[in-house]
């Protein structure tokens, strides 16, 4: 099931249905990331490399990096949901881009994106670490037990 899906990922990137811009991953690299998805745990990066029939040519090479979480539950803020079985990736939603550029049309300036669902909630594998996350937990006060939410990950939930 992992190498079909591999698979298919990377014929699907091979074939090049998947075209965005990236940015270089260090100044004197080569290497392209067109998605680092910290919330599903993916990096997916492009290099052209020589090519292996004639080296005076270039080719694109991409790479995917899939990072799974071992423990990730179904409901990643409920430490009680069961162990989470299923991934699933979708190369288009992961280089997606929802930030809206501004572009200059006859008749004014309009802001576009690239994305076209970017209202849909994302499926978390684990925790991004720019996102808050609390869970409700039992705080016994003054012999009375209060639920309290209390922060998942506490870098993001409080300023410095």
């Amino acid at each position: 099931m992992k190498s079909s899906l591999l698979l298919c990922v990377a014929l699907a990137v091979s074939l090049g249905f998947v075209l965005v811009a990236g940015y270089p991953v260090g100044p004197n690299n080569a290497e392209y990331v067109l998605a680092n998805n910290k919330c599903q745990c993916v990096t997916v990066t492009s290099k052209f490399v020589p090519s292996k029939e004639n080296p005076d040519e270039e080719v694109l090479e991409r790479n995917i990096r899939i990072i799974v979480p071992l423990k990730a539950r179904e409901n990643i803020s409920d430490p009680l949901s069961p162990l989470r079985t299923t991934f699933v990736y979708r190369l288009s939603e992961l280089c997606k881009n929802c930030d809206p550029v501004e572009i200059e049309l006859p008749g004014g300036i309009h802001q576009a994106q690239q994305g076209n669902s970017c209202e849909e909630p994302q499926t978390c594998y684990t925790y991004d670490r720019n996102e808050c996350y609390s869970s409700p937990v039992p705080l016994l006060y003054h012999g009375e037990v209060r639920q309290v939410p209390a922060a998942l990950t506490p870098a993001s939930c409080f300023a410095e």
